[in-house]
């Protein structure tokens, strides 16, 4: 088993680092410039179609989708997981505090894919047994046609129940019960079972549901962190200037001042800090345009720049401020922050500013962003089970009580070698979601193009 894990490391390694990395980077730039900066040109507009008429108690979604809003908190919800607290923690310690000035590009290219992705999901969905579909699975059977795009579009469907709906609930779970079990002394067991039963309160529920709670424990969640991050960082203001300072600094020389990693290059910043955005935001994976695709909406335009919001939301907003916090620790004792990684330098840095108080806050965020990954995972993986067999109730029963079984396995046990698959078949996901949203990247330009006309002779528009 050590053998087979280290080969899957080395795998997922050279498919991540050697490929995806460009792939999913180059496909962002393409779509800014193809769209000329879409994501900046029309921010204000995504911006006030999230917030202009915000409510925690939106229409409750039918078999015609759910709100604008609703599909937007759901991908949120999948997207902001135990990775936004750690991940750019294990970027710094990596590539440096430069390595956090490469998350941000990242993250601004990502807004250009993760339209993109939003406006072809509106485009190729449909309805099956009277309810609203869609998703890659769909847009990759469009993209390749006949026997090669169906098969094709099944091994993206079962790729992502795999890597989400089991793996990734095992790993989010497993993340809750070490939490609670390290800050309170818990059992995995009661933890894992407190979880799985809460879980099933939702996920029995159906898409309804799950829109219900993500529109309420999202925006609540994200509000509750960034307030507790904001106001540890203005406790320690003073180290703020230095902070920015090697960031930017050592984004383009990580040996020029105090507080670089010995050993870490340009390349090595870049690498590691792109590779945490995308891991973080998951633009070009596949995962979000299902949550896309069931909003509704009278253009796909308009929830293209909705959707492109969750990487603001996820990456700029809550990931740095994650990583703020870090740096803050890391301009005060640069030492004892580089002896650490991951977890435990979030935590010591959260210690050293508002003591023991810091431990139960990152304990009760990772609880919320595990949980609401459970949930916005479980959505994906339900989606592409009834993308592969869209009649069978029977099998959708079953298949809820093996995810549910998935995540109390998880609590009780840490089982690195799903991680680690997960890792390859979201890689293998990628691959497929991307050379499909370039070969129908055209459509998404059109869209646009006809948005802004009907904007322009003063209409609503409407495809």
């Amino acid at each position: 088993m050590t053998i087979f894990t280290a080969a899957i490391e080395q795998a997922s390694d050279i498919l991540w680092n050697s490929l995806l990395l460009f792939l999913l980077v180059g496909t962002g730039v393409f779509f800014t410039i193809r769209l000329r900066g879409v994501q900046l040109r029309r921010f204000g507009e995504g911006v006030h179609r999230v917030f202009g008429n915000f409510t925690l108690r939106g229409k409750k979604a039918d078999d015609q989708g759910m709100s604008s809003f609703q599909a937007l908190a759901t991908a949120i919800a999948a997207q902001v997981g135990t990775g936004n607290i750690t991940g750019c923690a294990t970027a710094l310690v990596s590539g440096g505090p430069g390595a956090l000035f490469w998350v941000w590009v990242s993250a601004f290219f990502g807004m250009a894919t993760i339209y993109a992705e939003a406006v072809l999901a509106q485009r190729y969905r449909t309805t099956v047994n009277g309810k609203v579909t869609g998703g890659p699975a769909y847009y990759i059977r469009a993209a390749f046609k006949g026997t090669f795009g169906k098969v094709l579009a099944g091994v993206f469907s079962v790729l992502i129940i795999l890597a989400l709906g089991f793996m990734g609930n095992m790993v989010q779970s497993n993340s809750i019960g070490d939490a609670f079990h390290n800050a309170f002394g818990m059992s995995h067991l009661a933890v894992g079972i407190v979880v799985a039963v809460i879980a099933a309160f939702i996920f029995l529920g159906g898409v309804q549901r799950i829109a219900a709670v993500t529109e309420k424990i999202v925006p609540i969640m994200a509000a509750f962190y960034i307030v507790g991050c904001v106001v540890i960082l203005v406790m320690n203001y003073k180290a703020l200037p230095n902070a920015f300072t090697q960031i930017f600094v050592l984004a383009f020389n990580p040996q020029a001042m105090a507080g670089g990693v010995a050993g870490v290059t340009v390349q090595q910043a870049m690498r590691f800090g792109v590779a945490r955005g995308l891991f973080s935001n998951e633009a070009g994976m596949g995962s979000a345009p299902n949550a896309a695709a069931t909003a509704s909406v009278s253009h796909p335009v308009k929830q293209g720049l909705v959707q492109s919001l969750s990487v603001y939301i996820d990456t700029l907003l809550i990931c740095t401020c994650s990583a703020m916090m870090v740096m803050v620790f890391w301009v005060q004792d640069p030492e004892a922050a580089m002896a650490l990684n991951g977890m435990p330098l979030v935590q010591m840095a959260v210690n050293n500013s508002v003591g023991p108080m810091g431990i139960h806050f990152i304990t009760f965020a990772i609880f919320a962003f595990a949980y609401s990954s459970l949930i916005g995972n479980y959505f994906y993986a339900e989606s592409n089970f009834r993308f592969i067999f869209p009649e069978s109730k029977k099998g959708l029963f079953v298949f809820r009580i093996a995810c549910l079984a998935a995540i109390l396995y998880g609590a009780v046990n840490s089982f690195d070698l799903a991680w680690n698959l997960a890792d390859i078949f979201m890689g293998l996901m990628a691959m497929m979601n991307l050379i499909a949203i370039l070969l129908l990247g055209k459509w998404a330009l059109a869209a646009l193009k006809d948005c802004s006309e009907q904007r322009t002779a003063g209409k609503d528009p409407v495809f």
